[in-house]
């Protein structure tokens, strides 16, 4: 069933509790016993037909080089919490006042392999928005259709060699652009609300 784009259906769905996630999932291994850095990541939906903002890392970048992502980063000591990070880094990533969002709300922090605890921010983009990429940061930034985000049917587990030992994680490829991990594993939390 493809989900169609609707403020009122989105909010709905963050109404629906749902528990934390984590990058351990799929492979049934337990969360390790180890501190993690709070970060905040903005997905932000465009008001006229929920297309989602994501970006596509620099190739340069120490970290997740060319990866699909979500605007955002850790938590740094002048944020005020998660929502405060994901909104500066969505300005800093992609040029998106934070007066343009209209918060609708946030999902369970997901945990992923690099010890970061990631809070998902929900977010409405009101009114025009041409975004501007981060030079040395955001190779691309692209919107991808609410039909592919929401739809669970979207979504697969594939696996890779990783540390010695065999590692699961969601894939939702769309075009040229191979959405996997975390980010896929957070919009998939996201897409299970659209579907309860």
């Amino acid at each position: 069933m493809t989900a169609a784009w609707s403020e009122a259906r989105l909010r709905a769905a963050l109404a629906d509790m749902a528990g934390p996630s984590s990058d351990y999932d799929l492979d049934d291994m337990p969360l390790p016993d180890a501190p993690t850095r709070s970060a905040g990541v903005l997905a932000a939906f465009h008001e006229d037909d929920g297309r989602l903002v994501l970006t596509k890392r620099a190739s340069g970048l120490r970290h997740h080089p060319g990866q699909i992502a979500l605007p955002g980063g850790k938590v740094d000591p002048g944020d005020a919490d998660e929502v405060a990070a994901a909104l500066r880094e969505a300005r800093e990533e992609v040029g998106l006042d934070p007066a343009q969002v209209d918060l609708v709300g946030a999902l369970a922090p997901h945990r992923t392999v690099t010890s970061f605890a990631v809070t998902p921010v929900i977010g409405i983009i009101r009114g025009p928005f041409v975004p501007v990429a981060e030079p040395g940061e955001v190779d691309e930034v692209f919107a991808m259709p609410f039909a592919h985000i929401a739809d669970p049917a979207s979504y697969r587990v594939e696996k890779r060699r990783w540390r010695g030992g065999w590692r699961s994680y969601y894939v939702a490829p769309w075009g040229p652009y191979y959405l996997w991990g975390a980010t896929a594993r957070m919009l998939l939390g996201l897409a299970e609300r659209f579907r309860s």
